[in-house]
């Protein structure tokens, strides 16, 4: 089977060893702690789309330690307790918006995106972050794993799913995460630092094996991290030491819900390699859907799967947290 990376059969045997620091764990339970326990101040004004039986709302919330988090909200125009899904965007994109959202909400389920802090949405970037970075995010305060930004937009993506779980229309036990590329990434660390979603649903997630990827990906902004490191050749070590903590081949682990997983072979941006090495460490209810000749996309067909998974865990199965 074609691939710019591996050959499939040795695709289907990665699985490179967890790199975690001694203080994982502890780094993780304080951060989530931290990110939940602060107050959301949470804001939803009514924004005007001419749908039936929708409500549309634009959203802000605190982002963690700062600055306002910016997204979209729509619910069904009815009484009752509905389940929910929580959607994260592409590296540098912003927040689906009401239009991209109708067809699940259409279906009787809320749904609430996200914009990641600083990228080209409206959320506020308010953290600071050590000297020294190169254009992009992926060492935006590389020095520092508490300064790191994916620490921050993690925790931004944790706070967006509790805004939704606590809201007054949402069944709690019934909610969903998905995202595309960056998107795909920062679900599967949502999935495994809340114990909230039921169903992960990751397409070409980035943010995984990034050893790997840095060394292998021949287009997007994992090349941001060698592009630094030319410059500062002596911050190898701290620099993978930070990468470490929000590796998703790390955190792999911890995920309990079912992940339903996309991997194109010919993805020169998020190697086959990478979702791989992260999905042989999950230990869930787990399936990966291979496409041999796509590149960095999400194939109509898998759009489609995914749709029926959400009908599927979210509508008809209804599910509890204990049985998933």
């Amino acid at each position: 089977m074609p691939s710019i990376d591996m050959p499939l059969e040795k695709l289907r045997d990665y699985q490179p060893a967890l790199y975690r620091e001694s203080d994982f764990e502890e780094y993780w339970r304080t951060t989530v702690s931290a990110a939940i326990r602060q107050p959301l101040n949470a804001e939803l004004i009514p924004f005007d789309l001419p749908t039936r039986s929708i409500q549309c709302y634009a959203v802000r919330f605190d982002g963690f330690e700062g600055g306002r988090i910016a997204g979209w909200f729509l619910r069904p125009d009815a009484s009752g307790k509905f389940p929910g899904v929580c959607c994260y965007h592409g590296y540098s994109g912003r927040a689906p918006r009401p239009l991209d959202l109708l067809a699940v909400a259409a279906q009787g389920i809320c749904v609430l995106s996200m914009d990641c802090r600083g990228q080209n949405g409206q959320s506020q970037n308010a953290a600071v972050y050590p000297e020294g970075s190169v254009a992009g995010w992926m060492t935006q305060g590389i020095r520092d794993p508490k300064k790191y930004y994916y620490r921050y937009v993690y925790a931004d993506a944790l706070r967006a799913l509790e805004l939704l779980a606590r809201r007054e229309e949402i069944d709690e036990d019934r909610l969903a995460i998905t995202g595309v590329s960056q998107g795909g990434g920062i679900t599967l660390a949502v999935a495994a630092l809340s114990d909230r979603p039921i169903l992960a649903l990751p397409d070409i997630p980035y943010l995984c094996d990034y050893r790997r990827a840095i060394a292998v990906a021949t287009a997007g902004p994992y090349s941001e991290i060698p592009t630094f490191l030319k410059s500062f050749p002596d911050l190898l070590e701290p620099a993978m030491r930070t990468l470490s903590y929000c590796d998703n081949l790390n955190l792999a682990p911890w995920i309990k819900c079912r992940a339903v997983i996309s991997n194109c072979l010919w993805d020169d941006i998020c190697p086959p390699s990478t979702i791989f090495g992260v999905y042989h460490h999950l230990t869930c209810p787990k399936q990966m859907a291979v496409y041999p000749f796509h590149k960095h996309e999400v194939p109509y067909e898998h759009r489609e799967l995914q749709f029926r998974l959400l009908i599927e865990t979210l509508l008809e199965s209804r599910p509890s947290k204990a049985g998933a």
